[in-house]
Order: structure tokens, then C-alpha cells, then sequence
């Protein structure tokens, strides 16, 4: 991969896991990585609890809209990460794949949101070290 890389994120209802994972993203690495997110099959919000659980740390997601996912989203990442699609999402040929299985927060309190969000952080840390180098 040249230049600035481009990540991801997909589950299915783009309400949830995928918007918080994107949201770390473009808060830790700033401008250094295009970030897109996407579902299968788009919610018509972003959960509530979701975007609750994020702002404790300092992320707004309340402008956020669940998007649907769509072959250019796709072919244009370097890396595409799915969350608990399973067979609902794509696989794209000569794309860098990860799945991550995570709960699906779809349903949930801010509280069982929190130990999820925390999980995806990580996750969300340990990629930038891989598309940045360990000082991203």
C-alpha cells in the first residue's frame, strides 16, 4: 500500500460497531487514514447508546448517518474490516480482509455499549500500529 491508506469498516446495520470503530479511527490517526463505514443492510440511525458510550471519551457521533455499503466503498480500501456480517457481507477479491468478532451493541444500554467500545479501541489501536508503524 503507497500513500495514505484507506479503511473499512462493515457490519450490518452500520449503526454500531462499524461507527464506533470509525470514529476511533479518524480520532487517533487525524488525516493520515481515509475512513469510511457501511452496512449490508443500513438502520435508519445510529443507535443511541452507541453514540452515548462514544461521547464519554470524547467522540461526537450524533451527526453520523448509517450508510450502505457499495462496491466502489469497497474497491477503493486497502483494508476492509467486517463485524459480525457474516454471509450478509461481501468478500472483495485482492482486498486485505479482517473480520473482528464483536456483541452487537444493537438493543443494548450504555452500559453493556461501554466494554464493546473498549474492545474496538483496542482492536482500533493495534491497526494503526500496522498501517502506520508503531509511532501512528
Amino acid at each position: 500500500m503507497t500513500g495514505k491508506p484507506s479503511v473499512l469498516f462493515v457490519c450490518v446495520h452500520n449503526a454500531g460497531r462499524s461507527q464506533m470503530a470509525a470514529g476511533f479511527l479518524t480520532h487517533l490517526s487525524g488525516d493520515r487514514v481515509t475512513v469510511r463505514s457501511a452496512g449490508s443492510a443500513p438502520a435508519g440511525s445510529v443507535n443511541p447508546a452507541v453514540v452515548a458510550a462514544m461521547a464519554e471519551v470524547g467522540i461526537d457521533l450524533s451527526a453520523e448517518t448509517p450508510k450502505v455499503l457499495t462496491d466502489e466503498a469497497a474497491l477503493a480500501a486497502d483494508v476492509i474490516v467486517t463485524m459480525g456480517c457474516g454471509d450478509a457481507c461481501p468478500v472483495y477479491p485482492g482486498k486485505r480482509h479482517l473480520d473482528w468478532e464483536l456483541p452487537d451493541p444493537a438493543g443494548q444500554g450504555v452500559a453493556a455499549v461501554r466494554p464493546i467500545r473498549d474492545d474496538i479501541e483496542q482492536r482500533v489501536r493495534g491497526l494503526i500500529s500496522e498501517l502506520l508503524g508503531p509511532a501512528g
